[in-house]
């Protein structure tokens, strides 16, 4: 069963959509169940994250988490958006099934990727900021 958080943000999902030029783009996606994540960053000259956006092929719960990704990443500074996790994703939207909680992973994953692009094109390193996995059936594998 979904929370009413989960469900207002499938019914009513969030910063839908693209960034053209966006500061840095993250895509991942879980091989097994089919869900794919796109997040888009626009990042300021200070490090604030001033819009964000997502596009997200997946269930009620990838695009849940996705939206729910985007607002606590909005505003932050790189480094605040760093410290998102799935668990803080899962937490803000009251909770997921179990059977769920991989799709609040490719959300902390997405973001991840998008912060490494921006990294990339700046040509900076982010402390603390990993590689991002293609797929993060790796990672469930590793932590789970």
């Amino acid at each position: 069963m979904y929370s009413e958080k989960v469900m207002d943000h499938f019914n009513n999902p969030r910063n839908v959509g693209e960034i053209e030029n966006a500061s840095g783009v993250g895509t991942v996606g879980n091989a097994k169940c089919g869900d794919i994540m796109r997040i888009y960053l626009d990042i300021d000259d200070d490090g604030i994250i001033q819009d964000v956006k997502f596009k997200t092929f997946g269930c009620g719960a990838a695009v849940a988490t996705s939206s729910m990704a985007t607002e606590l990443v909005k505003g932050k500074t790189v480094n605040e958006a760093l410290q998102v996790t799935n668990k803080a994703v899962m937490e803000a939207l009251d909770g997921l099934p179990p059977v769920k909680v991989h799709c609040s992973l490719l959300a902390e994953e997405a973001i991840h990727a998008a912060l490494w692009d921006y990294a990339k094109k700046k040509g900076i390193v982010i402390e603390g900021l990993e590689a991002p996995v293609a797929d993060i059936e790796e990672k469930i594998e590793e932590e789970y």
